[in-house]
């Protein structure tokens, strides 16, 4: 199977989701047992013969042209993250052996940067948004993820599993849609990876949102924008974030939040910097959030 088979469920999937009318196609005779576009729709407006996109999608050993990816993409109205991402499925075929990659790590520079913007939270992310390190801020502001066993300390995981951090993110949904997002584009990169496999595993077990996420195939790939929190011991919170890819290390992002200038969430990460006043995981355990 391996990844022409991820590729061929993608396109599936990102056919189902359109309706004929989204997609620009005449209606075409005869009832519809199943959602979504059929496949020889798809076929008529990438200008390739229904037989073609078939093999397409049934993962075939084939080799279509970057024009005819080019013209699936437009045909499915994907988004410029879409787009890679099938790209990604098609040029990163699985390895049969599944080897794990290098043991990601920290530049001693990246460090010193992250104690440096000591007065934002900032850490960084590697493959599958594993946190690689932290600033004191971001322990604070989330939770000390250096002090978790390692297999722990994955931001995504974190967000879908831990109520602490069901309670913190006021968009909670939101913000653990586009980690799983994010999580899909990984494993386009890296496919059949046993630390990715057993992280998607372990969140399949766990929530009934991962698997419905992860079903439909969705990807993110926001590097920008603004979260709003509410901290057990200092409130509300908005903050942007930007993240951003350090050239000399391969697959590991910087992630900075910051507040407006004098404004209330400025005076919030202000307090929460003076002193030990708990991590968002180290106060009573609220309720668990429903996820079902």
């Amino acid at each position: 199977m391996g990844q022409s088979a991820e590729f061929g469920k993608f396109l599936k999937v990102m056919r189902a989701r359109l309706s004929p009318e989204d997609a620009g196609a005449q209606e075409s005779s005869g009832s519809r047992r199943v959602p979504g576009l059929r496949r020889e729709e798809v076929a008529r407006l990438s200008g390739v013969s229904t037989d073609y996109y078939t093999r397409l999608e049934q993962g075939r050993n084939i080799h279509p042209s970057k024009a005819v990816l080019d013209s699936v993409a437009r045909a499915l109205r994907l988004d410029t993250g879409e787009q890679a991402h099938m790209m990604d499925l098609l040029e990163h075929c699985a390895s049969s052996a599944g080897n794990p990659g290098p043991v990601q790590k920290v530049r001693p520079a990246v460090r010193q940067l992250l104690d440096a913007v000591g007065d934002v939270p900032a850490m960084v992310l590697g493959r599958r948004a594993d946190v690689l390190a932290g600033n004191r801020l971001a322990h604070l502001l989330f939770t000390d993820f250096a002090a978790l066993p390692a297999p722990e300390r994955n931001l995504t995981r974190w967000i879908i599993l831990d109520p602490a951090a069901g309670a913190l993110f006021r968009d909670w949904k939101t913000v653990a849609a586009e980690a799983v997002g994010a999580l899909r584009m990984d494993v386009g990169r890296h496919p059949n990876d046993p630390q990715t496999n057993q992280l998607v595993g372990e969140l399949a077990v766990h929530s009934e949102h991962f698997r419905q996420w992860w079903a439909g195939h969705r990807v993110a790939t926001r590097s920008a924008g603004t979260v709003r929190l509410h901290h057990p011991v200092v409130g509300d919170l908005e903050l942007n974030f930007e993240t951003l890819g350090l050239p000399d290390d391969p697959d590991q992002l910087l992630r900075v939040y910051s507040a407006k200038a004098g404004s209330p969430s400025s005076d919030a990460l202000t307090l929460l910097s003076f002193g030990d006043v708990g991590t968002a995981s180290q106060v009573p355990e609220p309720a668990r959030r429903d996820d079902s």
